[in-house]
């Protein structure tokens, strides 16, 4: 069995952002020559994840609007986590979106359902992220 590893940053401009990694989880894959196996994906900060969806602009609004919902940035004073920091909300956003995601890996490829897409969520950015991509496999 091999056993692939990287790390991909990203410099994430806005506060909240998702991002399509699909592309660059590929190119980790082809790199890895791993022909049957799984691929885990996952953020490596406390206020980001990563998930599968549809790669659609009104989705992504909807998420935003549905995440600002559920755990409002503002007022920073509701949370009781906000002193030092301001992120009370992001953490909580993440725990509604997930930390990672596992895709089998099958004749190289990645075996996604239709639609299916790769995307980091990004919660309290303006600074660069990164996201561990690990393939285990022949």
């Amino acid at each position: 069995m091999k056993s692939y590893r990287k790390e991909l940053w990203f410099d994430v401009r806005n506060r909240r952002e998702f991002i399509n990694i699909t592309p660059e989880v590929e190119q980790c894959l082809a790199e890895s020559g791993i022909k049957e196996g799984l691929l885990l994906c996952n953020a490596m900060h406390i206020t980001a994840s990563v998930f599968i969806n549809d790669d659609e602009s009104g989705l992504h609004h909807d998420f935003e609007v549905w995440l600002e919902k559920l755990a409002p940035e503002k007022p920073h004073s509701q949370y009781r986590h906000n002193g030092y920091e301001d992120n009370a909300d992001a953490h909580l956003k993440r725990s509604v979106m997930g930390r990672e995601v596992l895709v089998a890996v099958t004749e190289g490829k990645l075996d996604f359902g239709p639609w299916e897409q790769i995307f980091y969520g990004e919660f309290d950015g303006k600074r660069k992220k990164r996201v561990l991509v690990k393939i285990i496999g022949e």
